[in-house]
């Protein structure tokens, strides 16, 4: 078969493949992510089929999935935000990074890694997945809940955290000295700043030159202006996904509404590619032997990010409902533990097969936990306490004369918490 010929019956296959998937899993309710990474491992390296002729193309495909990711998550925040997150959120960012990356550095040692892989698998554990997180907050219909401007936090928190960490990834993956390490951070942090400072002081020039009344002019300027930021920031060893990320942020307005609907339905396409790349660079018998230390790491994480979120709600005055849905919902990870573990494989190919088992088993449990965590753990202090729960499986509370708010089921949080509450008690 001719190559073009063979490309095209491969990419048409995967594309029609990735569609089937993604209806079967809003079917049974499911992330369609470990969907896709379990259609690369079939058809990847030691898979069912192996899909040589496409493999080129979909590596792009990949990348520029990655960029779209993250040009989609900055376009969802102002640079306003951003900073105001900053100077709330810190403490709780700081639990955070504590928590859940000191896991992954630490199984990373004991299996024999080394500091490269300690510093890789530690990102891996740390950043939660937002793409996931944002699906499964609409699905179970909390967007207004109370506690979902402390989830956003977070995870904001994380993604300014990825701009640091990701050069610092490179530099050391690339075997780069001390002082050229400190070099690429600080290119990282002055870009960075550099970015924020003109979105903060002159974002409705750039939203203005950006802006179009014609879409098509519109997703050509953005798409283009993204993809070749993206490329300098790669140059600069400051990541193409941070390069993309600050894009969105300088944008805002009409334009990052405009933009937003434009190139969802292309996030989509390359975000599924993406996930499908990295299932096929992953030979599937690579897999059984790291899904013990895999699950190992997935049930102790899974505590941490509860901690995380429930510590986060606590801060910002959350009642006890709220906290536990705060710390369910942070449990899932995803793309950027995808894109860390992508980075690190060819220095520490076994990160590959763990990452993946990983993200597999989390990707699954995430929805679960945010949507049980709360139920579980009121029970679990009904019984406790020796009170019976009521119809909707909660305690019976008594409320104070000086409190008499009343809780409204799965949204209890929009309304103010009993003083005790309220101060965290």
């Amino acid at each position: 078969m001719h190559d073009t010929t063979a490309l095209l019956v491969e990419l048409g296959a995967v594309i029609l493949g990735l569609g089937l998937i993604g209806r079967v899993a809003g079917r049974i309710g499911l992330s369609p992510i470990p969907l896709y990474l379990l259609a690369g491992l079939a058809f990847g390296h030691g898979g069912l089929i192996p899909l040589d002729a496409s493999e080129e193309f979909t590596m792009v495909g990949a990348e520029i999935g990655v960029i779209l990711l993250l040009l989609l998550l900055g376009l969802e925040y102002s640079a306003s935000e951003l900073v105001t997150s900053l100077k709330t959120q810190y403490p709780s960012g700081a639990v955070d990074f504590v928590l859940n990356a000191t896991p992954g550095a630490a199984a990373a040692l004991i299996l024999g890694w080394g500091p490269v892989g300690a510093v890789a698998l530690a990102g891996v554990t740390w950043i939660s997945s937002s793409g996931v997180i944002a699906k499964v907050m609409t699905d179970l219909g909390r967007l207004g809940n109370r506690e979902t401007p402390v989830i956003l936090g977070v995870l904001v928190m994380e993604d300014l955290a990825m701009a640091v960490y990701l050069p610092l990834l490179t530099a050391m993956l690339a075997g780069v000295s001390l002082a050229g390490g400190s070099l690429a951070l600080l290119i990282a942090l002055g870009t960075v700043g550099f970015v924020l400072y003109l979105a903060l002081r002159h974002g409705r020039l750039i939203s203005r030159a950006v802006s179009s009344d014609n879409p098509e002019m519109l997703l050509l300027v953005v798409l283009g202006l993204t993809v070749l930021v993206a490329g300098v920031a790669q140059q600069l060893q400051v990541s193409a996904a941070v390069g993309a990320f600050l894009v969105g942020i300088a944008l805002s307005g009409e334009v990052a509404e405009g933009a937003r609907k434009l190139l969802t339905p292309l996030r989509d396409l390359f975000a599924a590619v993406f996930f499908v790349f990295f299932g096929l660079s992953t030979n599937p018998a690579d897999i059984p032997p790291v899904l013990l230390p895999a699950a190992l790491l997935a049930v102790v994480t899974v505590l941490t990010k509860i901690f995380t979120g429930w510590y986060a709600a606590r801060r910002a005055g959350i009642g006890s409902r709220g906290r536990w849905r705060a710390g369910g919902t942070l449990v899932a990870r995803g793309e950027f533990s995808i894109v860390i573990a992508g980075l690190a494989v060819a220095t520490e190919p076994r990160i590959g097969p763990l990452a993946t088992a990983y993200v597999l088993i989390l990707v699954i449990v995430g929805p679960l936990t945010a949507r049980w965590t709360q139920p579980i753990a009121e029970k679990i202090q009904a019984l406790r306490d020796g009170d019976k729960p009521d119809q909707g499986g909660a305690a019976v509370q008594e409320v104070s004369k000086s409190a008499p708010e009343r809780r409204l089921g799965d949204h209890d949080d929009l309304t103010p918490e009993p003083a005790g509450e309220a101060r965290g008690d």
